[in-house]
């Protein structure tokens, strides 16, 4: 049976993630301390965490983003493709191609492994206006060997 959303339309299959025991712990902390001040993108992430396989700490996940996992994406509707590392929030420069998961393309990166694509929703009112859905496929994925994570305790 399918599922549908609130205005009657038959929901997106999101594709299996993998979130490390750590990582689903500071993501999930991360999403409620946010939730006033972003509260779309803040529940997206949380929803994320939420639906995750999460693995031990110890585990191996080759192909798979995690934080400080370098990435390459494709939009599926501009065909572009992009570089970008994923980090936490106080880490994020876009001149450095540091792209927080506190946005709707670092959330719906988080977890995704390579080859799988997830749709998601632009969080500002400007963009769902102009039916500001993406739909991203990921192609490449690695840990970053020089990009030391500084996180939030």
């Amino acid at each position: 049976m399918n599922k549908t959303n609130r205005k009657g339309r038959p929901e997106k299959a999101l594709p299996p993630i993998l979130v490390m025991e750590d990582e689903a712990r500071r993501l999930s902390a991360l999403a409620s301390s946010t939730a006033v001040l972003f509260p779309r993108v803040a529940h997206f992430l949380a929803h994320e965490i939420e639906r995750a396989t999460v693995v031990a700490d110890n585990c191996d996940l080759p192909g798979v983003v995690r934080m400080g996992s370098q990435v390459r994406y494709c939009d599926d509707k501009t065909g572009e493709t992009r570089d970008v590392v994923l980090v936490y929030p106080h880490e994020a420069d876009i001149t450095l191609k540091r792209v927080s998961v506190l946005t709707p393309v670092g959330a719906a990166l988080i977890g995704l492994s390579v080859g799988q694509a997830i749709e998601f929703s632009n969080a500002g009112p400007q963009q769902a206006i102009l039916n500001g859905t993406r739909r991203v496929r990921l192609t490449e994925a690695w840990i970053c060997a020089t990009f030391q994570l500084n996180r939030p305790p």
